[in-house]
């Protein structure tokens, strides 16, 4: 089975744009002010943190800065994208080798959804975008779990859908489905994962 290849996680994009266009948008270039922190003794995160937050700097230009002047690597799209097969390869590592093909069917599924579709792993998870995330794959010790973004569970009548509290939270994942064999990734999955790219506009 061949996939697309693996996106850039919108997290390190966003941090790449920031450090990319920092002299239009701050004035200084991000070496003049990892040197001006320097210069000012804010050598580790914490303190450059507070150097750049009283320089007015945003939370996040200042959180990516800090890094640099800490002398901290900094996550480019490059590295992300050379570290996502390690990422899935220890998800399905040992015993769980045996689900990876479940999250080949689930990604190939989700692919089908359209152009615009992309799988950015992290750690513990394979997030799918649209615009934002409306999937997730994590895997478990005999199934996997496919997290969708459909709103008030309550509203959702399937017995295999199961509440994650995430409504409640107001977090975009609100319920998810156990995968524990191919035949789970079914015209029912299918379309709940229809649904939840859909929503994603």
């Amino acid at each position: 089975m061949t996939l697309r290849p693996w996106g850039v996680h919108p997290s390190v994009a966003h941090g790449a744009a920031i450090l990319k266009n920092l002299d239009a948008t701050t004035g200084p270039s991000r070496e003049r002010w990892v040197a001006l922190a320097r210069e000012a003794g804010a050598t580790d995160r914490k303190s450059a943190r507070a150097f750049f937050r009283e320089q007015g700097l945003g939370m996040a230009t200042g959180g990516y800065l800090a890094e640099l002047a800490a002398g901290e690597p900094v996550e480019t799209p490059e590295s992300y994208l050379a570290r996502c097969p390690a990422y899935v390869d220890a998800q399905y590592e040992g015993k769980r080798a045996a689900l990876r093909p479940l999250l080949e069917l689930i990604l190939e599924a989700a692919y089908a959804l359209g152009a615009d579709v992309r799988a950015c792993p992290c750690q513990t998870m394979v997030p799918i975008y649209r615009k934002r995330v409306f999937a997730e794959v994590k895997p478990f010790a005999s199934r996997v779990d496919l997290g969708l973004v459909l709103g008030d569970p309550a509203l959702l009548e399937d017995p295999r859908l199961t509440d994650t509290g995430g409504f409640a939270k107001r977090d975009r994942i609100t319920v998810k489905l156990a995968v524990a064999t191919p035949a789970d990734v079914d015209a029912g999955l299918l379309t709940w994962l229809r649904r939840a790219y859909e929503r994603d506009v």
